[in-house]
């Protein structure tokens, strides 16, 4: 093995600016996703509306939409509002939530027990209490599974640093292992080598939370 192409390929471009972007970018649609998708999830769970199951399927009905087709329509909103070039595109629409997420901690939030949430209120806890000192302690799994595909998906993504970021000192590392394949040479060792580095963080975040993250997705679905 040639350690030497990871020092080459570690100093060669910035890589710990380009490291510092894409953790910033995923730790914040970690939180964007996990406060957003809670709330709705809760809400779709737990309050009888008129309409609420016409709605959760409009939602469920969107995940058939092909992210593709939204490309365009985005990078014209994002452009005219003047978030191009800056994280804001690449961050924002985590706070808005996800239908797969929404689905996904609806289903554990059903397997929770009412009884849980009427005896703190008979306690005197108010909504947001019981929501967040009773309701959200038992779905760590659940949240633990939202947070790794979130941080994966941030992490991994390079088709929308692609289309937003132009400013190198901007650049994530999936565009920063873009640089290394030139017009007329590749080095594909240097490539090699920086793709496990980049890899690393998922795999240990993997492995460290491996017990939640299979808990929160066997559990989900128990209840209808």
């Amino acid at each position: 093995m040639e350690w030497s192409n990871y020092a080459q390929a570690l100093t060669s471009q910035p890589f710990g600016r380009y490291a510092l972007n894409s953790l910033f970018i995923a730790l914040v649609n970690v939180v964007g996703n996990l406060v957003s998708n809670s709330f709705v999830a809760y809400g779709f769970a737990r309050f009888r509306f008129p309409g609420r199951r016409v709605l959760f399927m409009l939602l469920l009905a969107t995940m058939m939409v092909p992210s593709q087709v939204l490309l365009v329509p985005q990078f014209i909103l994002f452009h005219d509002l003047g978030w191009i070039n800056t994280f804001l595109p690449l961050t924002v629409p985590s706070f808005f939530g996800s239908a797969f997420y929404v689905f996904l901690l609806r289903q554990f939030f059903m397997t929770i027990p009412v009884e849980l949430e009427e005896a703190a209120r008979i306690d005197g806890a108010g909504p947001l209490r019981i929501f967040f000192s009773v309701v959200l302690p038992l779905i760590r799994p659940a949240l633990t599974a939202v947070a790794i595909f979130s941080f994966q998906g941030a992490w991994n993504d390079f088709l929308t640093p692609l289309i937003y970021l132009s400013d190198p000192s901007k650049f994530t590392l999936q565009l920063g292992l873009a640089q290394f394949q030139g017009s007329f040479h590749t080095d594909w060792n240097l490539i090699m080598a920086a793709s496990v580095v980049v890899m690393l963080p998922m795999a240990i975040i993997f492995f460290v939370a491996q017990k939640y993250f299979v808990q929160g997705i066997t559990m989900t679905g128990t209840k209808g």
